[in-house]
């Protein structure tokens, strides 16, 4: 008998995502009124970043 796995694209599809919120925090970080609105857009990107490369890991299979 032949096993059969299915396969899906689902830490593509996270990394994708994450990736799309980091760039948002890295837009945030550079154009951020303040230093307390550019603090939050670093951490939402290294974050995002961090959970992008992870989801890759993650659903690797």
């Amino acid at each position: 008998m032949a096993e059969h796995t299915a396969s899906t694209d689902m830490g593509l599809g996270l990394m994708l995502a994450l990736s799309a919120v980091a760039i948002i925090g890295a837009v945030v970080l550079y154009g951020g009124p303040t230093q307390l609105d550019r603090a939050w857009g670093f951490l939402v990107a290294i974050v995002a970043a961090s959970l992008a490369v992870s989801a890759i890991h993650l659903f690797d299979g």
